[in-house]
């Protein structure tokens, strides 16, 4: 071949790259469809393209505008829509059609099958055709492609698995605008969720318009400040700010329609009998005390709840419902039902009365008068009442479906009941808790649910046999948002999260595939953001698990993370990882102090944040300690007191060593007499957990284990002097001493102070690291 010709061939190579329809990214699709079928040649969207949809179907036509505007977004070309069925031979068109779909798809599975001529998405119904098209969204590029741009051919069959596919958001805690409603509702569509539930009243705010109760929402919806910082963070302090808003019914109405495009159902909450300070500051009438009240500043659980004994609370709550019923098309409406003190009612004369006029044994059969007495109600329009967990207690009403909160146990006793349920256990789906280690995290109420975690959830419980099974409808996450003060921070909590539980809600349980997931999460991940969403980088945050060897006095360190194709990089030194810090491939041993550092890399750029333990190896480390009283059964691992190793503001995280009620005596045995200079305990407190600092710390040292001598006394006449979440020290260093044995003891406070609501109650310690040195 001449030089000529060689130039030639290769100008025409580059013009045919250049000109060539970019290729989507790799497929990977979240949630995971139930089949999927590669097959050969791809799909090539053109200026050509035309989409069609069925003729006389309105639905199937927005859906195929929306679809075209989706395609203009990531290609820069428009396709236009035929309101018709295409011909047989027609190419380069999508098709939108309810003909020829499989009957077992149900009301939302589709067929979505891709040839290079055509697309096809078939469905029952249109809500299986918007579903098909949540697919398509993320067969197209990421970012915006300049040229034409090819789909893989492929066939799916998919449907999914529960029909209760939820998303909670509290909007009384903190309010958010309408336009963010929205966009939380566009997240729940592009993760195939199906039920929005919005918790509209609480004690911190009213957020709904109730044309007949004005004051609901001149009154009920404003808060004249609000809490700062964690509520354990003691003294508690506010943001001296008026907060608050609500929706008006117009606004309500928009946001429905707007779900309802989505083929989402937008769940109302309105708690009763207890959450109600916001409503009955409005009216103090329906209480039992006749208030004042006013709308809370601050969280928890308070005694001043809707009056059963009292007829206007029911007048009330039936005109209240009556217009949230005509705003909310939902069969199912949410009446609350948790949390509700019966301190009131146990005092109330009309409560008393009322229980003995029904013939009531007790205060929890009076709630469960109030709810049944609104579930007749309610039934007679037509709706089924649903509730937390809490609606069982004192026999449940006789249609009412469950949401279980607290754990499973709730749910499980429900359907073996023959009633619907809905699982939402703290445990795994509320996304308020923590999603990484505490000290990387914005402050969150409490608990550890990281995307693993999330992943990893069952929601139809074992215990249940084949025909209780069929009334677990779904599931759900739960966001509420004492500590969620803006939406990039709402978006946070919720992302990736969201992604995981969809594929448990939509996944067949036998084809999850946590690796695949994390692979798959890598263009989910690039897609956030594209869009812009602030989402939680906290799979990539690395966690350091370091396992002591006794025998010989070193710890084997592994670290782990919820993210994939990243390379871990550390140091041991305290300084901050790199890309040129040594890269981590197995697990290692260390037996010097060290200050481990860890962090994920992705390209080059370091991805979520720097993890950091301190492995301390001081004299008594994996050697023995015995307790003179017996640690609690619920923290019972005494060789967590020499470890190396400390703990977080966590008691939970597997370092804290608890006693509740007594004090704290250690012995460490150092196997020989040697010189010390320096003693340390490590010690938490946390007050909402009746968890106090000791109030006198004791050190003794002995060569023989019999005969001790008392080296330092630290006294804490105040253990509450700092107040807060918090881990202390107590230090001291003394002359050089000869001894083999040390002995420490920890005064507990006894009982919680009268300040505190825990007062008179037995108070723990907490301990994890006795250092020697």
């Amino acid at each position: 071949m001449s030089i000529r010709t060689k130039l030639v061939t290769l100008t025409l190579s580059i013009a045919f790259v250049l000109s060539a329809p970019a290729i989507a990214q790799k497929v990977s699709l979240i949630p995971q469809p139930v089949q999927l079928s590669m097959k050969q040649g791809s799909f090539t969207i053109d200026k050509d393209t035309e989409i069609y949809a069925d003729a006389k179907n309105d639905e199937l036509k927005r859906i195929a505008q929306e679809l075209a505007t989706e395609i203009e977004n990531k290609t820069g070309i428009k396709p236009d829509v035929e309101q018709k069925a295409p011909k047989s031979k027609a190419t380069n068109i999508i098709y939108l059609t309810l003909l020829g779909a499989h009957d077992t798809l149900g009301t939302e599975g589709y067929t979505l099958k891709v040839q290079p001529g055509r697309i096809t998405v078939a469905a029952n119904k249109a809500n299986g055709i918007f579903m098909g098209m949540q697919t398509i969204r993320q067969l197209l590029p990421i970012k915006p492609a300049t040229a034409a741009v090819s789909i893989p051919a492929l066939d799916i069959v998919d449907k999914p698995r529960y029909s209760w596919r939820g998303m909670h958001l509290d909007v009384t805690r903190h309010f958010y605008p309408v336009e963010f409603v929205k966009k939380y509702i566009d997240y729940l569509a592009m993760h195939k969720y199906n039920t929005f539930h919005w918790h509209l009243t609480d004690d911190q705010g009213w957020r709904i318009e109730i044309k007949k109760y004005p004051k609901l929402t001149q009154v009920g919806a404003w808060r004249d400040s609000t809490l700062i910082g964690h509520y354990w963070d003691l003294p508690q302090t506010y943001k001296k700010e008026r907060h608050g808003g609500f929706y008006t019914q117009d606004e309500i109405k928009e946001v429905v329609r707007y779900a309802q495009e989505r083929y989402i159902n937008v769940v109302p909450e309105i708690e009763m009998p207890g959450h109600a300070l916001a409503a009955l500051a409005a009216y103090p009438e329906l209480s039992c005390t006749g208030g004042p009240h006013k709308v809370e500043s601050k969280w928890g659980i308070f005694h001043d709840i809707f009056c059963a004994g009292n007829e206007q609370t029911f007048t009330f709550l039936e005109d209240v419902m009556t217009e949230v019923m005509a705003l909310f098309p939902s069969k199912i409406i949410h009446i609350g039902g948790d949390e509700a003190p019966k301190t009131r009612w146990k005092t109330c004369p009309k409560c008393q009365a009322r229980m003995k006029q029904e013939n009531l044994k007790d205060e929890h059969e009076l709630q469960s008068y109030f709810i049944q007495r609104m579930e007749k109600f309610m039934n007679a329009k037509g709706r089924t009442i649903i509730g937390w967990d809490e609606i069982l207690e004192g026999g449940l009403a006789p249609n009412a479906y469950v949401m279980s909160w607290r754990g499973t146990k709730g749910g499980i006793a429900a359907a073996k009941e023959k009633h619907y349920v809905v699982m939402t256990p703290g445990t795994h789906v509320y996304f308020d808790h923590y999603q990484g280690e505490r000290d990387l995290e914005p402050t969150a109420i409490h608990g550890y649910s990281p995307l693993e975690k999330v992943y990893k959830y069952e929601p139809t419980p074992a215990e249940l046999s084949a025909d209780e099974k069929k009334y677990v409808l779904g599931a759900q996450a739960n966001l509420w948002t004492e500590y969620i003060t803006t939406t990039a921070h709402v978006e946070y909590m919720i992302m990736p999260r969201m992604a995981a539980l969809s594929e448990v809600l939509w996944t067949p349980e036998a084809k999850k595939d946590w690796d695949g997931f994390k692979n798959r999460m890598q263009q989910q991940y690039k897609r956030y953001d594209s869009m812009g969403i602030n989402y939680s980088r906290s799979a990539f945050n690395v966690r350091q698990q370091l396992q002591v060897d006794t025998t010989k006095a070193n710890v084997k360190v592994s670290f782990a993370n919820d993210a994939a194709n990243r390379r871990i990089h550390y140091t041991l030194d305290g300084s901050a990882p790199t890309t040129s810090s040594p890269v981590y491939s197995k697990p290692f041993t260390l037996s010097n102090t060290s200050t481990i550092k860890a962090a994920s890399f992705v390209d080059g750029k370091q991805m979520g944040k720097t993890s950091t333990k301190i492995f301390d190896a001081h004299k008594a480390f994996a050697k023995s300690v015995t307790l003179t009283n017996t640690e609690h059964a619920s923290y019972a691992n005494k060789a967590k007191l020499i470890d190396g190793l400390k703990g977080s503001t966590d008691q939970t995280d597997g370092h804290w060593v608890g006693f509740l009620g007594t004090d704290m005596e250690a012995v460490l045995d150092l196997k020989t007499v040697q010189p010390v200079t320096n003693l340390c305990a490590s010690f938490m407190q946390n007050i909402g957990y009746r968890i106090f600092l000791p109030a006198q710390l004791e050190f003794a040292v002995s060569e023989d284990g019999k005969n001790y001598k008392t080296v330092k006394v630290i006294s804490n006449p105040d253990p509450t002097a700092k107040e807060g979440i918090l881990t202390n020290e107590f230090n001291t260093t003394i002359p050089a001493t000869k001894a083999r044995y040390v002995k420490i003891k920890a005064t507990n406070v006894g009982v919680s102070p009268a300040k505190y609501p825990s007062a008179g109650q037995k108070t723990w310690i907490f301990a994890d690291e006795l250092t020697v040195q």
